[in-house]
């Protein structure tokens, strides 16, 4: 068991299954604005409050179990009052609360135990309300109006809540109990628990949007048991990380937990939702990265997202969805407000990078696994994906694949920095659209010659010839527009008026990731990105210090992301630059340590300390799915691992370890059709690699020089 999870500014605890999520606090009540029962972007439970005696007990502790399936909170009585029960002191019934959710209902158990000497009778008061308010509701959105809430009911043991939306649908949220109450009034049900000495009495509550007859010990028992294979199944998929260090693997194994929490198994496959509360849905961007972050130790999930977005692709033109024929989803919602159309994320496309990411991902999968035939399966999706970059390049004067939302609805600003106020000039100006992102540049680079290499291997020599001219030309247009020899550094974005926005920030890093630039440029990028104006010793600012709009606790414009960092990193390691890998994967978990090892979706970047500790942001999504896939990206750019799975072939290049860990053994490592451990053990000043159990004979290499950036560096049967 580990301590509960840090929740922005306050302490909660998440519990996720599929579509369905309960943010609570510490003592397993939903009371705060944000917490609550949310299933399909609508919050179900509002307010679930449990009083003994007309008060909080009070809490000796609370944790969530490692697998993320249990919470469990660990309570006492306060003194009891004489009116009416018999007076008894502090501290001698013991409360046990375990919850988890699974097939969209919340599942509690309560236990209390009498270690006192005389009988106890103990009042328990349940205060329940539903506002089924909309998830954008429940983030500030104001609605110009409102369904209606239904008078509560009561419904067997139970409380039955109801509204009826403006869409037409009647949403509901049943209470029940597995016992009937004492006392019941408006928004309330009131229990007692019968405790001789030594005895304990248990009482038992299901939440769902369907009523039931009645809760009780084996529905309980079934459900968490059906809960527990289930994660079980999503933490054994792919290969495991395991070192010499206890804290390191704590970090490794909150990391896989978490994204096994936030997997959803939809029928295209296993899918990593985005974020609780906030993003807890299928977003495009989150999940490609998050994917492409766990490739190398689990390619089902990435042939679960292509799937998905696949199935998703726009087929038609609507400003309103900022769709058009070929681009990948951004964002879909089941809400009120997304049914109503009061905003666009019904179904919505406005991310200019998600279409290039697909494609990218699509890509990777083939080199990682060889799964040709699966890569047959959404050609159509791949090459209308790579249809739609070319249009929107072919109309942009520069060449670049650019954004402009349709309609005042939709994001302004459509890269992975989508807050208002992240794309500026120098001087902080905002710039004219349409706006052309320097790492959407990169992204489409890697798009074009991902499918120029799937289009070789498919046999047509022409369509990979010319995909590869036109990334070429990607290329020279990206070092002619971006690059700003005055500040040795690729600017942020070009605008509308082909004006480059000429900022410091860490998008470039990107553009190593997917091997764009030129050896000379790409050095004066790495040692920028490692200087103390990004680097804070907890990881990358995502803007320099000094830079206008800079501000360490804002959302984009100087804080610290996780997935942002690991990006630059692996991308510095693949010019040659792994022991700055080796320094960012250290700080960020030294910073894993300080958020109990669940780091969440950004955090503030103020410079490190002496004795400091990292600065939470306090509406951060928290687990989030791109930074618990961070420490694996970071790692694979530390070991150097390069995996063929055309040639069933895995090569390691320059490994390094961690400062601290002397050890890290990967388990069960796919290449091709064959499974393999590798061990890494530092000797003086090397790192030895050697192959432990494997079921065949997979071709390991490893290589004292560096790979070559860019295309040139996948290796070839």
């Amino acid at each position: 068991m580990e301590s509960s999870a840090r929740q922005g500014l306050g302490t909660t605890h998440v519990l996720k299954d599929g579509d369905t999520f309960v943010v609570a606090d510490r003592e397993g009540n939903i009371s705060g604005e944000s917490q609550g029962l949310f299933h399909h972007d609508t919050r179900l439970l509002s307010c679930y409050a449990m009083q003994i005696d007309g008060g909080t007990p009070l809490l000796l502790s609370s944790s969530v179990s490692r697998d993320n399936v249990f919470f469990r909170a660990h309570l006492t009585n306060r003194p009891l009052s004489p009116l009416g029960y018999p007076s008894m002191p502090q501290g001698l019934v013991y409360i046990a609360r375990t919850q988890f959710v699974t097939d969209s209902r919340l599942h509690e158990r309560i236990v209390c135990s009498n270690f006192g000497d005389q009988p106890i009778v103990l009042p328990a008061r349940f205060e329940l309300a539903a506002d089924f308010r909309d998830m954008f509701e429940v983030r500030g959105s104001i609605r110009a109006a409102r369904g209606e809430l239904l008078p509560a009911e009561a419904a067997g043991n139970g409380l039955l809540l109801r509204y009826r939306g403006l869409d037409g649908v009647t949403r509901t949220s049943c209470v029940t109990f597995s016992r009937a109450p004492t006392a019941a009034g408006p928004g309330f049900l009131q229990f007692a628990f019968y405790l001789p000495p030594g005895a304990r009495d248990e009482l038992y509550v299901e939440v769902g949007d369907e009523p039931i007859a009645e809760a009780g010990r084996e529905r309980f028992r079934s459900a968490a048991a059906r809960a527990r294979l289930r994660i079980r199944a999503r933490n054994r998929r792919g290969s495991r990380l395991r070192s010499s260090s206890p804290l390191f693997n704590a970090w490794m194994r909150r990391s896989q937990a978490d994204l096994a929490l936030l997997t959803s198994d939809l029928e295209t496959g296993p899918y990593p939702y985005a974020g609780i509360p906030w993003f807890s849905t299928p977003f495009g961007r989150d999940a490609v990265i998050t994917a492409l972050q766990t490739l190398w130790l689990d390619a089902a999930l990435a042939r679960g997202v292509l799937a998905f977005l696949a199935k998703h692709q726009a087929r038609e033109v609507s400003t309103f969805q900022d769709a058009a024929p070929g681009k990948i989803m951004h964002e879909t919602r089941k809400g009120e407000m997304a049914a109503l159309r009061e905003l666009p994320f019904g179904l919505y496309y406005g991310g200019v990078d998600t279409t290039p990411l697909f494609v990218m991902l699509a890509h990777a999968y083939a080199t990682r696994t060889g799964d040709m035939d699966f890569i047959e399966r959404i050609w159509p999706a791949l090459v209308a994906a790579v249809g739609w970059i070319e249009q929107v390049r072919d109309a942009n004067r520069l060449g670049f694949l650019d954004y402009a939302r349709g309609e005042h609805s939709g994001l302004a600003n459509q890269g992975w920095k989508d807050s208002e106020d992240s794309v500026f000039h120098r001087d902080g100006r905002a710039p004219v659209g349409p706006i052309a992102l320097v790492e959407v540049q990169g992204y489409a680079f890697a798009a074009l010659r991902g499918i120029a290499a799937l289009s070789r291997r498919r046999g047509d020599a022409a369509a990979s010839e010319h995909w590869d001219a036109r990334a070429g030309a990607l290329r020279e247009a990206v070092e002619r527009h971006f690059w700003s020899e005055e500040r040795g550094y690729y600017g942020i974005a070009v605008d509308g008026n082909g004006v480059l926005c000429d900022v410091l920030a860490s998008n470039p890093g990107h553009l190593l990731y997917v091997g764009l630039p030129q050896e000379s440029r790409a050095e004066r990028v790495c040692e920028q990105l490692m200087s103390p104006r990004f680097r804070t010793g907890w990881g990358l600012r995502t803007l320099a210090q000094g830079e206008a709009r800079f501000n360490p606790m804002s959302y984009h414009n100087g804080s610290i992301w996780p997935h942002d960092s690991a990006i630059c990193a692996a991308g510095m390691a693949r010019y040659g630059r792994r022991d700055a890998a080796v320094v960012l994967l250290r700080e960020a978990f030294e910073a894993a340590v300080h958020f109990d090892y669940r780091v969440p979706e950004l955090f503030c970047g103020f410079s490190r300390a002496q004795d400091a500790n990292p600065v939470a942001y306090p509406v951060a999504c928290l687990p989030q799915a791109w930074a618990a896939g961070s420490p694996f990206m970071l790692a694979q750019a530390c070991l150097g691992i390069v995996i063929d799975g055309h040639a069933d072939r895995l090569q390691v290049v320059q490994p390094q370890l961690p400062i601290g860990v002397d050890d890290i053994k990967v388990r069960g490592l796919r290449v091709g059709e064959r499974t393999l451990d590798l061990i890494f053990r530092r000797s003086d000043d090397q790192v030895l690699v050697s192959t432990g159990e494997s079921d065949g004979d997979a071709e390991v290499l490893q290589s004292a020089d560096r790979a070559q950036h860019g295309a040139e560096a996948e290796l070839k049967p």
